[in-house]
């Protein structure tokens, strides 16, 4: 397997430790249902794909009985991020390429639905808030932080999704998410990526204010398509 280049991955170790410590901070308090924590030590690379989820040690770590742990991994499995195998126990589930595209192309239906209704919903204060979010997100790439221009890309996100209002679509984009945040935060780190996205969601933006839900949902589709193209040509290029 090739490795990535030396400056390329001393960037994505860091973006790792970043949405590591994110996630420490806001997804695994004492309070946490055990679900929650193994979820966010999945989807920010904690437990890695086909690592195995023990009962007895995860009982022991989490502070948590076999029946609570059980439940847990039964759930994660419904989201699609574990595997439960027959005398074999539980693994983290490894997501190949074809079917990290098929959840983008999925993600693009439902989050087309989703800034369509964002367009007939959003206020002029709503639109002065995604402008601002856009704005942070050209500064921070101007100033080459890739990292944090991600996180500001994922505020975006959550925020057109707010705006759409659409409870379904958005609990079934959040589960096809957190088995992508891989994948997609490996997208940035592709020469030119980082701009082309900022254009892409300016794009989604300027029909979100202009009222055209046409406009706002093949803007989306356009964006989600390009991520997947993203995705490919990584793919090739660790080949």
């Amino acid at each position: 397997m090739r490795k990535l280049p030396e400056r390329t991955a001393a960037v994505y170790a860091a973006l790792v430790d970043k949405i590591v410590d994110n996630s420490a901070s806001g997804h695994t308090s004492l309070d946490s249902r055990p679900e929650d924590q193994l979820r966010a030590e999945i989807v920010t690379g904690r437990l890695l794909p086909n690592e195995r989820l023990v009962e007895a040690d995860l009982t022991r770590r989490l502070g948590v009985g076999r029946s609570a742990v059980r439940t847990a991994l039964a759930r994660l499995e419904h989201e699609g991020l574990v595997e439960l195998e027959p005398h074999r126990g539980a693994r983290v589930r490894l997501v190949a390429l074809p079917e990290a595209i098929e959840i983008l192309e999925a993600r693009a239906v439902l989050e087309g639905l989703a800034v369509r209704r964002a367009a007939v919903n959003a206020t002029q204060d709503d639109i002065a808030d995604l402008r601002g979010i856009l704005a942070e997100m050209r500064r921070l790439l101007d100033g080459g932080d890739l990292l944090t221009a991600s996180d500001t890309n994922a505020i975006l996100h959550k925020r057109l999704l707010t705006l759409g209002a659409h409870a379904t679509a958005n609990r079934l984009i959040v589960a096809l998410r957190s088995q992508l945040v891989r994948f997609e935060y490996r997208t940035i780190l592709l020469p030119g990526r980082s701009q082309h996205s900022l254009a892409e969601h300016t794009a989604i933006v300027d029909a979100v204010a202009g009222g055209d839900g046409d406009a706002a949902e093949a803007a989306m589709r356009t964006h989600l398509s390009h991520v997947a193209d993203a995705l490919r040509r990584q793919e090739q290029n660790r080949a």
